[in-house]
């Protein structure tokens, strides 16, 4: 019986060698069913050439315009779909996986046919045995958090478990779920848009799952990550942008807007948070193009 057939999905910009590491990992994958698409968002460090000399068999698609994390792998969902792939695994170009991770994750999505989404135990590049994410979870305020980030890997994930949502950095997805649900919302363009996907495909019926055995490694985002101005614009915008399409409770959506309002008045009052003034105007710019309906890529001033 033939195994289904994966797609996996990598956007590079400008890190040819991480994205070589990643195709190298893959290209040790113990999954016999794998097809892989790299969108190149107009590399200049000579990406494209390594990557064809390097790695024959993957298919590059040179994308036209920046659309973002969401519209960018969107073109390659879209190419995927159209080749038939039976799950479309969009995958971070900064991973590394273990051999095993794909195999995992499609056997465990293909025990139930109710899973329309699992991911593997994404652990930090630079510490391997620490977790960055183990699924995540929406609180009752739906604030998202990854599970058990910054935990030593000490065998308390002993069997797959059901969770909220997967980290955008390796999410395997179902061909039935984007065919029912769509693919990734363009209008967040970058940040929440892997959470909000999964919100949806909950709505529509589908379980979420999370999968320890399948193991990869992530290099973004490692503990000592500090945000841009530009993530606080996004995590603010599309925070109320998700709020606002699942429509929340009012009282989570009053929680929200009530957040955002302390932020903004601690970040302008008080004087230890001075260095804060770029995210403080970052904030400003994503609430009210929340309220503007300005989505997309973050305007220049």
């Amino acid at each position: 019986m033939a195994q289904p057939k994966v797609i996996t999905v990598i956007l590079n910009t400008n890190r040819r060698d991480d994205t070589l590491e990643c195709l190298a990992s893959l290209a040790e994958s113990t999954y016999p069913n794998l097809h892989t698409i790299v969108l190149d968002n107009a590399s200049t460090d000579g990406s494209v050439a390594a990557i064809r000399t390097a790695f024959p068999a993957v298919e590059i698609i040179d994308l036209q315009e920046n659309l973002g994390y969401a519209g960018n792998n969107n073109v390659g969902i879209r190419a995927a779909m159209a080749q038939n792939a039976d799950w479309v695994f969009v995958l971070n170009e900064d991973t590394v996986l273990d051999p095993a991770c794909i195999s995992e994750l499609v056997a465990f999505g293909e025990s139930s046919p109710q899973i329309g989404i699992v991911g593997p135990m994404v652990y930090h590049h630079n510490e391997p045995t620490v977790i960055q994410s183990a699924g995540g979870r929406l609180n009752h305020r739906w604030e998202g958090a990854h599970i058990a980030q910054n935990e030593p890997d000490t065998g308390q994930f002993s069997a797959p478990h059901r969770v909220d949502w997967i980290s955008g950095c390796a999410i395997l997805v179902r061909r039935a779920v984007i065919e029912q649900v769509g693919m990734i919302d363009e209008r967040f363009f970058y940040y929440w848009e892997e959470t909000e996907w999964c919100v949806r495909a909950t709505e529509a019926g589908w379980q979420i799952w999370h999968v320890p055995g399948a193991k990869l490694w992530h290099k973004g985002v490692q503990r000592n990550y500090q945000p841009k101005p530009s993530v606080t614009y996004y995590s603010t915008r599309n925070r109320l942008l998700l709020l606002a399409k699942h429509r929340a409770p009012l009282s989570v959506r009053a929680a929200a807007w009530a957040q955002i309002g302390r932020t903004l008045l601690s970040w302008t009052l008080k004087p230890k948070w001075r260095d804060m003034r770029g995210h403080r105007d970052a904030m400003w710019r994503g609430m009210l193009d929340f309220l503007r309906h300005r989505w997309g890529q973050m305007p220049a001033r």
